[in-house]
């Protein structure tokens, strides 16, 4: 038989007692879900980021290269079209193409007075916007057309491998470059610091000085808090020394 001193919890307490747990596992649910949702985001963005900024050092690196002759041959610039042959543009030096989604670099970083005879001696950038990816290739007299592009930043659609990001300099989706809304992979400076209009190219090669590298991208997977990819931007400005 109870007192009073020794009752029981009547029903209304029992189901506020119930209520207050309730609303205090469901805070808890919400404060460990929210985080691991944080973590995720912030865990992509760490991926992108080691994934772009490499890339873009070593497409920095390779392109300030650009024109390296230590043996000042007069003739040792290559045609890209057809790498067998001199170049009908010499004094384009090794900066053989340049447009603002691609570039093809030349250099003789044997030293040897020929330029071709090393794998990384012809590499060509282009952004392929309809797969959202920068490709590399590298060019040789044995494969100058033929070389295959690589993914560089970026896989293919449809590759078993799995990317990180994709590059969105088309700014439209409409998967063509369109100057003026769409951002360039690469722009061009002349040594007054200059814009180079893409228009004057590939006439006004001799006068650049200085290239911007630009990499707009997003993350592949979505960000968990906000069901969108996160946006990135990263550039850097090259001085290709050897161009002058």
């Amino acid at each position: 038989m109870l007192t009073e001193n020794n009752k029981g919890l009547t029903l209304v307490e029992v189901v506020v007692t119930a209520a207050v747990s309730m609303i205090l596992m469901g805070a808890i649910y919400m404060a460990i879900n929210s985080a691991q949702r944080s973590s995720m985001g912030i865990e992509r963005k760490v991926t992108a980021q080691q994934d772009v900024r490499p890339a873009l050092e070593l497409m920095a690196m390779e392109i300030r290269m650009a024109s390296f002759n230590p043996t000042f041959t007069d003739t040792i610039w290559l045609d890209p079209g057809n790498c067998f042959s001199v170049s009908p543009n010499l004094t384009y030096r090794g900066i053989q193409d340049a447009t603002p989604t691609s570039i093809i670099i030349e250099m003789d970083i044997d030293s040897t007075g020929v330029v071709g005879d090393n794998t990384n001696e012809i590499i060509r950038y282009n952004y392929d916007i309809a797969n959202q990816r920068i490709t590399r290739q590298t060019r040789t007299p044995t494969s100058c057309s033929s070389a295959p592009n690589q993914s560089f930043l970026g896989d293919a659609i449809g590759s078993p491998n799995p990317r990180t990001v994709l590059v969105v300099n088309d700014v439209n989706g409409d998967g063509a470059y369109t100057e003026g809304t769409d951002i360039p992979v690469f722009r061009y400076y002349d040594g007054s610091g200059a814009l180079i209009p893409a228009a004057s190219l590939p006439a006004a090669i001799p006068n650049i000085r200085r290239i911007e590298i630009t990499l707009a991208v997003q993350t592949e997977d979505v960000d968990p808090n906000t069901n969108q990819r996160r946006s990135l931007i990263y550039s850097t400005s090259v001085i290709p020394r050897n161009h002058n």
